[in-house]
């Protein structure tokens, strides 16, 4: 179950335009009892990873990343059933180039056992925005 980075993708993500924007689809899936061995041991996989978020946080303003939809899968309707996802989060950040930077960033690095510690499965899908839905196209 992919946990981690891929080394090929990412130097892949890296070759694209490093000033652009990109959104980071995220699918998690979480651990019932967090990984021990990160300082989450007595803590479930989605309390882990509210704590790499609180972690996170902190970093934010250095990268940019920033959720701007999350939200409760409540099921697939086109797909395997084993694709059930516990949470998806849309994370904004201002240029490729500052995604990929952090993920060599030794503050970064530091907190990134921690959402291991926390997930089972996940799934990273780089996006770029092709259009603005207006708000009238939204509701």
């Amino acid at each position: 179950m992919p946990i981690h980075p891929d080394a090929i993708r990412l130097d892949e993500m890296s070759a694209r335009p490093s000033d652009e924007p990109v959104v980071m689809l995220n699918l998690l899936r979480f651990r019932e009892q967090a990984q021990p061995g990160f300082g989450v041991d007595a803590m479930s996989g989605s309390e882990a990873f509210l704590e790499y978020g609180r972690r996170f946080d902190e970093l934010h303003p250095r990268f940019g990343g920033r959720p701007i939809w999350v939200g409760k899968p409540l099921g697939v309707i086109i797909g395997a059933e084993d694709e059930a996802w516990d949470l998806a989060l849309l994370v904004h950040y201002p240029s490729r180039e500052k995604f990929v930077s952090m993920l060599a960033d030794p503050d970064y690095l530091e907190i990134a056992p921690i959402r291991a510690a926390a997930l089972v499965d996940s799934r990273l899908i780089e996006m770029s925005q092709l259009m603005m839905l207006s708000s009238d196209e939204q509701s």
